[in-house]
């Protein structure tokens, strides 16, 4: 991804303000992050259709839509770095506690949102790990923190991150290795 520039939370955050998503950048990411991860295929299809969004206020211009195919792009390479290094889409570290928490709760929603969405058969031959790592996300999707000491609660929050980071790589593993290996078998 060296010829691009990533994609932002402030910068997607502020698309889907003015596209009136309904949604917030984590979520967003979340979304595309799921449906990949389960196998979900974009080919010509637009990141808004794919993750049946649609703008209460306008449809995309051009430049929407070359920053949520850069941002598609951004995530299937992510994905798949064999040097782990993708990161979920989250309000930057100097962000206020609380609102880096929530963001964690909205992107592992819409990661199963997406994921869902992607309607792979892979879904029903996942390992027991990989099963329970989309419980987890379930568990924390349903969250809502109690803040205490700020040292701690930051520490806590870390090791989520860190979980969910490497619980979405495994998904995307399982998932994409189960889509090839039944897509070539069929003639």
């Amino acid at each position: 991804m060296a010829d691009t520039e990533l994609v932002g939370y402030d910068e997607l955050d502020t698309l889907a303000i003015s596209l009136r998503l309904g949604t917030e950048a984590s979520e967003l990411h979340g979304s595309l992050c799921g449906y990949l991860a389960g196998g979900g295929l974009l080919g010509k299809v637009a990141v808004l259709s794919a993750l049946q969004l649609d703008g209460e206020a306008t449809h995309p211009s051009a430049d929407d839509q070359a920053l949520l195919d850069r941002l598609a792009r951004q995530c299937e390479t992510e994905l798949a770095d064999p040097e782990l290094g993708f990161e979920p889409l989250l309000p930057a570290d100097d962000r206020p506690l609380t609102e880096r928490a929530e963001a964690m709760v909205d992107w592992c929603r819409g990661f199963l949102g997406g994921f869902g969405l992607a309607g792979t058969s892979a879904h029903a031959q996942l390992s027991d790990e990989a099963q329970e790592v989309l419980r987890d996300l379930g568990t924390i999707a349903a969250s809502s923190f109690d803040f205490g000491n700020e040292d701690e609660d930051e520490d806590a929050l870390i090791e989520v991150q860190e979980f969910v980071r490497i619980g979405a790589m495994l998904l995307h593993t399982e998932c994409t290795a189960h889509g090839k290996s039944a897509s070539g078998t069929l003639h």
